[in-house]
């Protein structure tokens, strides 16, 4: 694959500020989408918003993202990627000024769609950028290295912002320091970003983009909005229907495609099918987690938003060093032993959480976000690792960005699924009755991490590398995706 630019890319005298332009964009993104999981009670609180106000307030953000990720890259190879980041830039920074001053919960809903349409065009753009800037090996291996450690750095400090701007001036200070980054990044990429594009231009695929928007909107607005309209309303089985019939749509629209949005018989793949539902239960669990947690933290234990970040502190540190820990494993052991490890650990997690009552002790639910923060830490790398192995490399790359996709829904389903099995979701007030609904949940997440960890012996059995190999000799002479190189980069990262 070719690339256009206006500078040679390798031979960038400012290669290190484009990285660290790049790098602001992951930082403002990755920061807000933490910070704003610890101001949910002060929102709630703000607005006298229900539980599922305050589920769509994150799931309207990650439903969107997971719709467009790969539409983005697209785009980005078709118009430029340098006027695509600005673009995202630009929307992102928008939103985020309009959530500052949104006048209730349905605008700061309706102003995080528009945050997440910018935020879509963003990460992966980003890392497209620094693959077409570092072409050298070892400094490309360097600079995804740091673009790596900046979602550490905002996952540990995402919740201590988050908690500290809510406890002063409040949680629309979380949007309000999105504005001068944002805004300065937006300056600094028109001063010393190079434009690149793609030799070879993927067709658009509109139909399939709007039957995944309708698969998204429809499940989780069921199970965001069941519990309270009942399962039997005519609108919630009418989101099921859309769901459904939106799904079954596009397994017979890709199927007839030349070039098509996602290639199904990736899915003819048991280590690549795992891959998928792996990302999906794992971060479906983290979802939920760090949901619940949040409001139990404050509406249960009743600490201040700056307290509340500061306990999840544990599990970023474990986060952080556990990835790297991971991305060893693999590479020396294979995906089967961090996944099983990383299953194991959020599942002991789970099983302690089937415990949490008001009373219990601080000092377990900081060891409780210790061995999450382990579990979690370990499963990304096998994930893509996973889901790319034995694929044909023109094929990698959306191998590896259909996984990217399922960690988004994956996110979404899971906040759905706790307003959905604590029952809470039409509630406005959080009495420590929530404590015990929330066992249910807990319940869920651990069947999860069995299944994950059924799927880690399976993906890496004889059956499944046979399925793999079939695979891999069926895709051998595919076109390749013009978006794969960023895509796969930024789901490794």
């Amino acid at each position: 694959m070719s690339l256009t630019s206006t500078a040679p890319a390798a031979r960038h005298s400012h290669r290190y500020l484009i990285l660290g332009i790049c790098c602001m964009s992951l930082l403002v993104v990755s920061m807000d989408s933490m910070a704003i999981n610890v101001a949910l009670p002060s929102i709630r609180r703000d607005f006298g918003s229900s539980v599922s106000g305050l589920q769509w307030t994150i799931d309207a953000y990650t439903m969107v993202l997971a719709s467009f990720l790969i539409l983005s890259g697209s785009t980005a190879d078709r118009i430029g990627r340098r006027s695509t980041f600005q673009l995202g830039l630009a929307i992102f920074t928008l939103g985020s000024l309009l959530c500052s001053v949104a006048p209730g919960v349905g605008w700061l809903i309706a102003f995080r769609i528009l945050q997440a349409l910018g935020g879509s065009m963003l990460n992966p753009v980003a890392m497209s950028i620094i693959t077409a800037t570092f072409t050298v090996p070892k400094e490309r291996a360097r600079a995804v290295g740091v673009w790596s450690a900046v979602v550490g750095v905002s996952m540990a400090i995402g919740p201590l912002v988050g908690g500290a701007l809510t406890d002063t001036v409040g949680w629309r200070g979380i949007f309000w320091i999105n504005l001068p980054i944002g805004a300065a990044a937006i300056v600094l990429t028109a001063v010393f970003v190079p434009e690149s594009r793609s030799g070879r231009r993927r067709r658009l695929d509109p139909f399939a983009q709007v039957l995944i928007v309708g698969m998204l909107a429809g499940l989780v607005s069921a199970l965001i909005e069941g519990p309270q309209l009942g399962w039997t309303n005519p609108v919630t089985i009418g989101l099921f229907a859309l769901f459904a019939t939106s799904t079954a749509s596009f397994v017979v629209w890709e199927r007839r495609r030349a070039e098509p949005l996602i290639d199904l018989r990736f899915f003819h793949s048991i280590p690549f099918s795992a891959a998928v539902v792996t990302a999906l239960a794992g971060y479906a669990s983290n979802g939920a987690f760090l949901f619940l947690m949040t409001l139990y933290l404050q509406e249960v234990r009743h600490l201040s938003a700056f307290d509340a970040g500061l306990h999840t502190l544990p599990m970023a540190i474990a986060q952080v060093v556990c990835s790297n820990i991971s991305g060893r494993l693999v590479g020396t052991r294979g995906t089967r032993l961090p996944l099983m490890l990383s299953s194991s650990a959020l599942g002991l997690a789970a099983l302690i959480l089937t415990g949490l009552s008001p009373a219990t002790p601080i000092l377990l639910v900081l060891i409780v976000f210790l061995v999450y923060g382990i579990g979690q830490g370990l499963l990304n790398a096998p994930i893509t690792t996973t889901a790319v192995s034995g694929m044909p490399p023109s094929q990698s790359g959306s191998a590896a960005g259909i996984t990217s996709t399922a960690r988004q829904v994956g996110t979404s389903l899971g906040v759905a699924l706790a307003g959905t099995l604590t029952g809470i979701g039409a509630k406005s007030e959080i009495t420590a009755a929530f404590t015990a609904h929330t066992h249910r949940m807990w319940w869920a997440m651990l069947g999860l991490m069995a299944l994950v960890f059924v799927l880690a012996w399976l993906a890496n059995s004889r059956i499944g590398r046979r399925s793999r190999e079939r695979v891999a000799d069926l895709l051998e002479d595919a076109p390749t995706p013009a978006h794969a190189p960023h895509v796969a980069a930024a789901a490794q990262a």
